[in-house]
């Protein structure tokens, strides 16, 4: 077998492989004679039938075989000697188009090899991490917004009319063109006005009405252009509303009662676990802008050679993830090619530089992603599927690149983790304004 070098540009790599074919033979041989003793044949005992006959019966299958092994064989002896590591799997091209049995295997190998990447001294980073502390108004605010979540409708005076944030009980039939249609009629149906439960226009028409259960009330509105029921899309429809109850909204009381519905003891135990989850997610939000101000130094501090196919991989696929957030409405591929601009070039060659290195110090530092964390993040996973979490779990469990889409960002957190550790963190005091602006910033870059 022979190797020789054909092109050695940059990261690019490419190798012409040839095998003799006295090579092949002597493996194809070499699987016969290991085969022999258990193959039966009429005419011959087991293990007896004459090498030729073996040949003659099996050796051209056997030679597809063995050329594909060789080939592998060859390609994984060159990796480990040269200690190249492709960027994407090789491509290996068979040579000559009128190859026959007897001649020699000519293939070419190229690839695009992972560039040698220094690590920076991750002491010598610097950061800062916003700290803030859930003060009492934060937690008044977000005890509020429980107590709303739990409020109460309570029934106003007789002859009240409905106000915007109103509860109106009604029964009501919905008609097209003068015939009711399916889902469009209801009894003692509770409304909240302004909640928007219902089409644009309709709990607008309903403000100002009052108990009245002998005229029902007419609300004219227009299905959506866009409306899931597409028999009703666009449609002009006539709601004949009769208006049984109104009933005005009653804050919950601020007390244990409160507490205990939403699994507290108490009201001071409810204020602690909010405080403790308001400080959990500002301490995220902190972490997020901190991991940007860290990647911002990375990406400053390194420079390497970047696989241009990657590059490109990836400049594609940010502007055809770009092209269908602004074009939602296109749901398949069946769309002209998108070509990429400088603005997704230029990101793209952050993403693989960051990638890269990030990978290059996860495995030069033994960071990995234990079985435990794995489970963990698929059972996060199959919660948004109530019901079916057995069937996505065996699903991940047998797709390969699934399991590699949940490994990536738990990989990489371990690795920001890790660099946390070794730089220098300086912690900044501030409040919940200035971090919501911070985090806010990272979406404008």
């Amino acid at each position: 077998m022979q190797v020789t070098e054909t092109l050695n540009e940059g990261l690019k790599r490419g190798y012409q492989i040839t095998i003799t074919a006295d090579e092949l033979d002597a493996k194809v041989k070499e699987k016969l004679t290991e085969a022999q003793p258990e193959i039966e044949m009429k005419g011959f005992r087991k293990g007896k039938v004459p090498m030729a006959l073996l040949k003659k019966q099996f050796g051209t299958r056997l030679l597809g075989e063995v050329m594909q092994e060789s080939v592998d064989g060859a390609m994984s002896e060159h990796l480990e000697a040269t200690g190249d590591r492709p960027a994407l799997q090789p491509e290996i091209k068979m040579e000559g188009e009128n190859w026959k049995e007897g001649d020699d295997v000519v293939v070419s190998m190229s690839y695009e090899k992972l560039p040698e990447i220094e690590q920076p001294d991750l002491k010598e980073i610097a950061l800062e991490k916003m700290v803030v502390s859930a003060d009492e108004a934060s937690v008044e605010e977000a005890l509020n917004g429980l107590a709303e979540q739990a409020k109460s409708f309570k029934a106003r005076r007789k002859g009240s009319k409905a106000k915007e944030g109103d509860q109106v009980v009604m029964d009501f039939v919905g008609k097209v063109d003068g015939e009711p249609f399916d889902g469009g009629s209801a009894e003692d149906f509770p409304l909240e006005l302004g909640s928007g439960q219902f089409i644009p226009g309709f709990e607008e028409q309903l403000v100002g009405v009052k108990v009245n259960e002998e005229e029902p009330v007419a609300v004219t509105v227009t299905f959506p252009e866009e409306y899931q029921a597409e028999h009703l899309a666009g449609k002009e429809a006539v709601f004949e509303c009769t208006i049984k109850e109104i009933k005005a909204p009653a804050a919950a009381e601020l007390d244990d009662d409160l507490a205990k519905q939403f699994g507290s003891e108490s009201l001071d135990a409810l204020k602690a676990q909010i405080k403790e989850r308001l400080e959990a997610e500002y301490a995220g939000a902190a972490r997020a802008v901190m991991k940007r101000a860290l990647l911002d130094k990375l990406d400053d501090l390194v420079s390497f050679d970047l696989p241009p196919t990657l590059v490109e991989a990836e400049a594609s696929q940010i502007a055809h993830q770009l092209w269908h957030e602004e074009n939602p409405d296109v749901h398949d591929h069946n769309h002209d090619p998108i070509e990429p601009t400088e603005e997704h070039n230029k990101l793209a060659v952050r993403r693989v530089k960051l990638g890269l290195l990030l990978a290059e110090l996860g495995q030069k530092n033994e960071i990995q992603v234990s079985d435990a964390e794995m489970t963990q993040a698929i059972l996060n996973q199959a919660r948004q599927y109530p019901g079916k979490e057995r069937e996505f779990f065996e699903f991940v469990q047998q797709n390969q690149q699934v399991q590699q889409q949940l490994r990536a960002p738990l990989f990489e957190d371990k690795v920001i983790d890790y660099v946390f550790e070794l730089a220098t963190i300086t912690e900044v005091a501030t409040d919940k304004d200035k971090l919501k602006e911070a985090v806010e910033a990272l979406d404008e870059e």
